[in-house]
């Protein structure tokens, strides 16, 4: 009897598992033929370098921003859902173009403020594999099912040539979501009991006003830190008309994504305690574009800033959950929801990073030698 109901039980969860497939399949059916004709086309075009070259370009420059849209603008979007999209857009839309322009000019055509100068991403590619094309086809799936992967990780590893320039990169990222996740905690615990009471009511217009400025600056300060994951496909001094090309289709790309208020993965912002209040998503954009305007001055080695934001987000949550209660079984309850939010963040990000080391590992023999070398 016990065999029979273990067996039954089992057949149960399966039955679960390939009604839960069959039933995304059904609502993702327009989603998922347009992963096969992208797969079809880079398999197709992946000999034709400059093609290639562009057709990488466009699906890095929506992937990314639709997947760290969370990082930057996504607390904007979740404070002014009120405020009409186009508004939105050429706040933001102008802010980057000014942005890769003053790049452009200063480094002789670099729209990367020098990220992609460093030893093993200096070369622009001279010839694509099948899988370097795949790496923004991957980011477009991993952003659909709504997981804030480090686009620094899953598209610069796939061209990178020396293992020292990833274990760099991850050791900065690293770092930085340390840094993040303890600089919140201080911040927010030493202000939750302040913004508990000074949140409560309407906020005041100049809110609003300190809000746009602080988002305006953050997105900035990133276009610096993660204009490198876009331009890796493309020559590392561009011309006029590639520059054109390069933020004319960005900046068409931003206002889709404005249109559609940030996509799915804005749930991973929306979630989160009263990042709708524009008080405290002003807060959030402070502290986060002090902590990459700093790691920008650092030096020229790219990081993630997807790990630096989860890392903000985390140690926000387990600050106000520590000052939110006085009643030690309800504290214990919200660390609990903040601990599971930051570890689901923390795990889908690590996902990201194994399927980005383990592409590098595929395409790039420079990588695969070192690595092999080192474990001899």
């Amino acid at each position: 009897m016990a065999k029979l109901k273990d067996q039954n039980i089992n057949q149960d969860a399966l039955s679960k598992a390939a009604y839960s497939l069959f039933d995304f399949t059904k609502k993702e059916r327009t989603f998922l033929v347009t992963i096969c004709i992208l797969v079809s086309i880079a398999g197709i075009i992946s000999p034709y370098t400059y093609w290639a070259m562009w057709f990488g370009f466009i699906l890095a420059a929506y992937s990314a921003i639709a997947n760290d849209s969370i990082q930057t603008i996504g607390t904007f979007i979740a404070s002014n859902q009120n405020r009409k999209w186009y508004w939105l857009w050429l706040f933001m839309g102008l802010i980057f173009l000014g942005t890769v322009t003053f790049s452009w000019f200063t480094y002789n055509g670099d729209v990367s403020y020098q990220r992609l100068m460093v030893p093993g991403l200096e070369k622009a590619p001279e010839s694509f594999v099948f899988l370097q094309l795949a790496a923004p086809i991957v980011l477009l799936v991993m952003t659909r099912l709504r997981m804030p992967v480090s686009t620094t990780f899953l598209l610069l590893n796939v061209f990178t040539y020396k293992a020292g320039t990833i274990v760099d990169v991850m050791k900065k990222s690293f770092i930085g979501y340390i840094l993040a996740f303890t600089l919140a905690i201080i911040v927010w615990f030493i202000l939750e009991k302040f913004v508990e009471t000074y949140l409560k009511g309407k906020p005041k217009p100049y809110w609003d006003v300190l809000q746009w400025i602080t988002s305006g600056i953050l997105w900035g300060v990133w276009i610096m830190q993660d204009a490198a994951n876009i331009a890796v496909f493309l020559p590392r001094s561009l011309n006029v008309w590639e520059f054109v090309a390069f933020a004319g289709f960005i900046f068409i790309g931003l206002g889709f994504l404005f249109y559609m208020k940030g996509d799915r993965i804005q749930s991973v912002v929306n979630e989160k305690t009263r990042v709708t209040d524009v008080r405290a998503a002003t807060l959030v954009d402070l502290v986060y574009a002090i902590i990459l305007f700093y790691f920008k001055m650092a030096n020229n080695i790219p990081m993630s800033t997807t790990w630096v934001f989860i890392g903000l987000l985390g140690g926000r949550e387990i600050a106000i959950a520590l000052a939110k209660s006085k009643k030690l079984e309800k504290r214990k309850l919200n660390i609990v929801q903040a601990l599971y939010l930051t570890r689901k963040d923390l795990t889908k990000a690590t996902i990201g990073l194994i399927v980005s080391l383990v592409m590098a590992l595929i395409i790039n023999e420079g990588v695969r030698n070192e690595v092999f070398d080192y474990f001899r």
